[in-house]
């Protein structure tokens, strides 16, 4: 794809993507806090393993999935202030995360929830598009990597800081500590992040944009990126329930404290995270460079290998060995995220970036950050009657094995994003010969 950036950008790179990886580290932070602390918070309030996984699943997740493609329809017009858009939503979802320490019960806490959610909405798209327009094509899957170091930064933070606040002080006021502070961070990406493209808005000759249903069906027609999608998709579904409830799972069978649990499955399982993002990123911008398929070689094999791993750190009884056999396919698992969303900006059209985001956004927390911790609770729960405080671990099994299936589609649609960007080069080429 040709490169976007504004002449006259009036700001550096490196502040935009580190400003962007600090929002999106908050973003995570408010967004995982519950997980951590969804035990003392179930003990306190007496709920249920159904309600634990709507809580950290779908009260959050459909609404911002939903949502999301609306606001990057916003973020996607010409004449948008996207940092200001940003930092508007960033208000709301730490406000909002303030209000979940304030809960009385479990309804005030899921409309909580759901108002991190809405705020939540604009920020991933919206960043993206900020990003692609920012940077070089053959940047951009390391620069949107880098962003999404902010989801195991992020998680890591608020499993630290929510495990130990809720030792410390108790839950409620872990949502206020972790709250707050991104009111003030709103204000500096209002200051200080202009929108590259604030030139081009300007230009009266912009060239006509594509309908919501257009992008929708551009992406849909698209078979690299509806497999992409699917893998994704898939990865968020079984890492956002492992992200749920792995945690709940060394506190039930190894006995872990919250604290225990927060420093040695939170600290290191972040660490692999941030270095599987990292190497995801990186992988897609040094082997992707001359054929695109190779953008998503290592998410297809690393989860392959991820498989077998990952099962036998859950069977295995000693919560050490455990938590170190769950270190390597961290890594494979966290490593879709810069590819996969930077061959979706391979595919789009410079004015449907952040649709392109959005879309598999509202896929990936739909189905994953949705769906995941839900169901996981529910198969729990009626599993409890044969395996007692056990059923979280026969949970994990099966997520383990599904691994295989993003590592398929992930295989696929490299194949298919191989073929897809070769015809557009040959059509790129072809007009310029003409021209």
């Amino acid at each position: 794809m040709e490169d976007a950036r504004a002449p006259g950008s009036v700001v550096h790179p490196r502040l935009l993507l580190w400003t962007l990886l600090v929002v999106y580290i908050f973003n995570f932070i408010d967004r995982q806090i519950v997980s951590i602390l969804a035990e003392p918070i179930a003990r306190d309030l007496d709920l249920s393993d159904s309600q634990i996984g709507l809580l950290t699943g779908l009260a959050f997740a459909l609404f911002y999935a939903t949502l999301g493609v609306p606001i990057a329809r916003w973020a996607d017009k010409p004449d948008t202030n996207r940092p200001g858009l940003i930092a508007l939503c960033l208000i709301v979802w730490s406000g909002m995360t303030a209000l979940c320490g304030m809960a009385q019960n479990y309804t005030q806490l899921l409309l909580a929830r759901i108002g991190v959610g809405v705020g939540e909405a604009g920020c991933t798209p919206t960043a993206h598009a900020l990003i692609a327009d920012s940077l070089p094509p053959e940047k951009r899957a390391g620069g949107i990597a880098f962003f999404g170091l902010g989801i195991p930064i992020g998680g890591l933070l608020g499993t630290l800081i929510g495990g130990g606040m809720a030792e410390v002080l108790g839950w409620r006021q872990a949502f206020v500590v972790v709250g707050v502070p991104g009111i003030a961070l709103a204000l500096f990406v209002w200051l200080f992040l202009k929108d590259p493209r604030a030139r081009k808005a300007a230009a009266a000759n912009a060239p006509p944009r594509l309908s919501m249903l257009a992008s929708l069906k551009a992406l849909a027609t698209s078979p690299a990126y509806c497999l992409i999608l699917s893998g994704a998709s898939l990865v968020a579904f079984l890492s956002y329930g492992k992200g749920v409830w792995v945690l709940i799972y060394f506190q039930r069978t190894h006995k872990l404290s919250v604290g225990e649990t927060a420093i040695w499955v939170g600290l290191v399982l972040g660490v692999a995270g941030i270095v599987g993002t990292w190497l995801g990123g990186w992988a897609a911008d040094r082997f992707g460079a001359k054929d695109r398929r190779h953008m998503l070689t290592l998410p297809a094999v690393g989860m392959l290998v991820a498989a077998p791993v990952l099962f036998t750190g859950y069977w295995v009884d000693d919560w050490r060995a455990a938590v170190a056999l769950l270190i390597l396919p961290t890594i494979f698992n966290a490593a879709y995220y810069g590819p996969a969303y930077g061959a979706a900006q391979v595919l789009a059209r410079p004015d449907t970036r952040a649709m392109a985001a959005a879309w598999m956004v509202f896929a990936q927390n739909l189905i994953g950050l949705g769906l995941g911790p839900l169901l996981f609770g529910m198969l729990s729960q009626w599993l409890k009657a044969d395996y007692g405080a056990e059923s979280v671990r026969i949970v994990l099994y099966f997520a383990a094995w599904a691994g295989l299936l993003p590592a398929l589609l992930f295989w696929l649609g490299a194949r298919a994003l191989g073929r897809e960007t070769k015809e557009k080069d040959i059509v790129n080429a072809g007009v310029a010969h003409a021209g």
